[in-house]
């Protein structure tokens, strides 16, 4: 069913980009047909590729998939093989591309991330956020995965997380997770974006599940930790540090062994691998005649 689904969205790309007909690919006949290969112009870790290998299949092509979601390609190295109608094939042949180094990129930048935290902080988790790019958030959220990060929530029906705003209406933190609690199910947890190490302290005593430590400078996060623990509320709560953080400074972070860290960055800024489609043999079926 999930496949239907993101193979839909496929579908949408391709109206958009083809809003009546591909008037450069007229020039191909219908019976001409080919075998081409995704090539990568740079080293990543391959994602979603067997999203684009079922999109791929259900137009009519014959797929081999030559590196799976999560393994590892380097640059000059195929990730796919297509054999099929050359015309439909340069009509989705964007498409394809951009999906793929779009996730590929987002893929290798976590990758990249939980290795270099791994090794300071083997507990810690990196999470992406809900900074994603409409419609593309199965895509990177999938990517953020495959890359070894944690998708964290996929959409506000998942769980509570009270941010700054929502606490403008209330008098407290407290009176916000009470609130909470009234509206929310015994199966979601209740996150607080705090601002403050005395907001910290006040979230975790009021019941809150999770504390965001919201862009906090490392010494604000340390000064924060040593707070909860003297307080005896360390054990009770996760602490997750979020806002500004990338790969230049995500070590300094690590160190200070909250359970989380999560990045906007990981999603909404990287960059992406670079890949080009080659097509490799072309071969104009002619019809018998009888």
């Amino acid at each position: 069913m999930v496949e239907e689904v993101v193979y839909q969205k496929f579908l949408e790309w391709i109206k958009e980009d083809i809003p009546f007909w591909d008037i450069t690919t007229e020039i191909i006949p219908e019976n001409c047909y080919c075998k081409a290969v995704l090539l990568a112009k740079s080293s990543g870790v391959a994602a979603c590729i067997e999203e684009v290998a079922y999109f791929l299949e259900k137009l009519g092509f014959k797929v081999e998939i030559l590196k799976n979601s999560g393994e590892e390609f380097s640059e000059g190295e195929a990730i796919l093989e297509i054999e099929g109608k050359l015309k439909k094939l340069l009509m989705v042949e964007r498409v394809i591309l951009n999906i793929l180094m779009h996730t590929c990129g987002v893929a290798t930048a976590t990758r990249k991330v939980v290795e270099k935290v791994k090794r300071i902080n083997p507990k810690v988790v990196i999470a992406a956020t809900r900074k994603t790019l409409p419609g593309l958030r199965y895509f990177e959220k999938k990517a953020v995965k495959i890359g070894g990060g944690d998708t964290h929530r996929f959409s506000l029906s998942d769980m509570v997380l009270i941010k700054n705003n929502h606490l403008k209406y209330f008098n407290s933190i407290k009176e916000a997770i009470e609130a909470a609690r009234k509206v929310t199910s015994f199966s979601k947890k209740i996150e607080v974006e705090v601002s403050s190490p005395s907001e910290a302290i006040e979230a975790a005593k009021s019941g809150a599940d999770i504390v965001m430590l919201d862009n906090f400078t490392p010494n604000q996060v340390a000064a924060t930790m040593k707070l909860l623990e003297r307080e005896g509320l360390r054990d009770k709560v996760l602490v997750e540090v979020s806002g500004g953080i990338t790969i230049e400074n995500v070590e300094e972070y690590a160190r200070l062994k909250p359970d989380i860290i999560s990045m906007g960055w990981i999603t909404h800024s990287v960059k992406a691998v670079d890949l080009s489609m080659k097509v490799l043999e072309v071969k104009v079926m002619h019809q018998s005649s009888t």
